[in-house]
């Protein structure tokens, strides 16, 4: 069973991304911010990540820094969703590696939809041409 990873402090945005997820046979695991989804990657890593921007304690994008730092060859993915779509979060978010920018509001469906596909191309493995 593939292990999602939600870090948001909208418990109502926590609420329907774990039923929608769970539904969809995922374990889900939720948390209010980024040191709590810091100390939970580094018990176990999921197998995606999904994180809200503006968050007490620490921001998603300084849990995005410093997941980069501590695990630089990382394989879990991280969709960072926001409704800040300025081009400043959307620059940082493609500097990074292996990071997906989605925006809010997000569709269950559309999140549903993505995962599929992600983890059927990570089933598939490596495309040779």
């Amino acid at each position: 069973m593939k292990q999602i990873l939600i870090a948001d402090d909208e418990p109502h945005v926590i609420r329907v991304l774990k039923l929608t997820l769970e539904r969809e046979g995922y374990g889900v695991s939720a948390v209010g911010n980024g040191e709590q989804a810091l100390e939970h990657i580094r018990s176990a890593h999921p197998d995606v990540l999904i994180t809200d921007i503006q968050m007490p304690r620490m921001t998603g994008r300084q849990l995005c820094q410093t997941i980069e730092a501590e695990w630089p060859d990382r394989r879990f993915t991280i969709i960072v969703m926001t409704s800040m779509t300025e081009r400043e979060q959307r620059e940082w978010v493609a500097s990074m590696n292996n990071i997906q920018f989605l925006e809010k509001p997000l569709s269950p469906r559309r999140l549903v939809a993505f995962l599929h596909e992600h983890f059927t191309q990570d089933d598939l493995g490596p495309l040779h041409v």
